[in-house]
């Protein structure tokens, strides 16, 4: 009885110390850290961009009749809009079938769409069985059953004391790639250094798939990206800012505007507010997609500061340096200095991009959308577009989930996928 209570100490001792999410680069031996390691607060945050810093094996509660696999709740470094170092959370699942279809295994970096923006909201914990109304379960039992492994990541702001930083495309860049190469560092993981990559997000993760593939090159050299998929895109924050405001998805503006002053939190915001504005930090903090979407329903950006400003007023406010929101706003627009691989653009995309939305779309204008896309094919990216879709925002997403694997999945076994702009 003593023997096997020194072993248990023993055990218990050894999975608290190898579970700590580690301050410095080395990757933790086993999985055995607590949901509370997993998001708790990080400061001071050591290791390359996509060092593992601590991971959790779990089940994906939130996936209907996903084929056998193995998955995990990772927690990993990353890279801020400024060049800060930060924690970033976010799901691994790997197939347990082998792949059959050439070379190593390929992954999906995967954005979800709008959960909300607290801690509670993040799609990591949703998936695996803490359900607040993720809705995208289905698509990753698609690309599991495709035999694709999965890099989810949940984006920045979801650890403890933080609020996600919703459409900065900076930092959903950097966390979805840096989502991959956490993914190859799991303690006896299976996911190679040479596996293909393809990106794939809708609505805030289209947004964010975009960001991901202009990034890739710059950022993540390495990373053999072979593919982005992203629809229902907010390419241009103004345009949707201006649909948003006073209407049934206000919510989603409160999220934009909060989320930004998290990422800049320097800029003039707070003493902005009455006591609505207050409240409304309060509310987009404690509620996830459709409390939020409940709370804001029909409200305008003007009814929360003091002096009544409207957006446009808002953009024309000025921080430190003379930076002003508006700025900061059109920094996160998508499609802009873009360019086909070897034409020296600052972002070069030198891979197939597909981009959709549904016919019936009511919350992103069209406008922006249909821009993005024009966009693309202007620079000279390999781009297919559908917008057939007889569907309204939220369904699209599902409408489109086997075209999208299908996409990536043409890339991942090497097939020629041209273009239609």
């Amino acid at each position: 009885m003593r023997y096997r209570s020194l072993l248990t100490a023993a055990g218990a001792l050894a999975a608290t110390v190898l579970a700590v999410p580690a301050p410095a680069s080395a990757a933790p031996f086993l999985c055995w850290a607590s949901d509370d390691q997993i998001y708790a607060e990080a400061a001071g945050v050591q290791g390359n961009p996509g060092d593992l810093l601590a991971c959790r094996e779990v089940k994906l509660d939130g996936v209907s009749n996903p084929p056998g696999h193995k998955a995990w709740k990772v927690r990993y470094v990353s890279t801020d809009a400024k060049g800060a170092k930060i924690a970033v959370t976010g799901t691994v699942a790997v197939p347990t079938a082998a792949w059959t279809k050439g070379g190593s295994r390929p992954t999906v970096a995967f954005n979800p769409g709008t959960l909300g923006s607290g801690p509670q909201c993040a799609f990591s914990k949703q998936v695996s069985g803490q359900y607040q109304d993720m809705y995208e379960g289905d698509n990753i039992a698609t690309f599991l059953k495709a035999g694709h492994a999965i890099a989810a990541t949940d984006g920045v702001g979801y650890i403890k004391g933080k609020t996600h930083t919703y459409v900065n495309g900076l930092n959903a860049g950097h966390a979805l790639l840096d989502g991959v190469r956490a993914s190859r560092q799991i303690p006896g993981g299976s996911l190679k250094a040479d596996g293909k990559v393809g990106i794939s997000g809708y609505s805030e993760g289209g947004h964010a798939s975009l960001w991901g593939a202009q990034l890739a090159k710059s950022y993540a050299p390495e990373v053999n990206v072979v593919g982005a998929a992203a629809g229902g895109v907010p390419g241009d924050l103004r345009i949707t800012a201006k649909a948003l405001n006073g209407s049934l998805f206000a919510g989603f503006l409160a999220d934009a505007l909060i989320g930004l002053n998290a990422q800049y939190p320097e800029m003039p915001f707070t003493e902005l507010m009455n006591d609505a504005g207050r409240q409304a930090v309060k509310d987009v903090n404690s509620n996830c997609l459709l409390g939020t979407l409940a709370v804001f329903l029909g409200a305008r950006v003007e009814n929360f500061t003091t002096a009544k400003l409207t957006l446009d007023q808002l953009y024309a406010v000025k921080g430190p340096g003379g930076v002003s929101w508006g700025e900061i706003v059109d920094r996160q627009k998508v499609g802009v200095g873009i360019g086909p691989a070897g034409s020296g653009a600052r972002y070069e995309i030198g891979f197939p991009v597909f981009q959709y939305r549904g016919w019936l779309e009511e919350i992103i204008p069209h406008e922006t959308e249909d821009a993005t896309r024009d966009a693309f094919c202007k620079a000279g990216i390999n781009t297919t577009w559908k917008n057939t879709y007889m569907s309204e925002h939220l369904s699209t997403d599902w409408a489109a989930a086997q075209d999208v694997t299908t996409f990536l999945n043409d890339l991942f076994e090497g097939k020629t996928v041209k273009g239609d702009c």
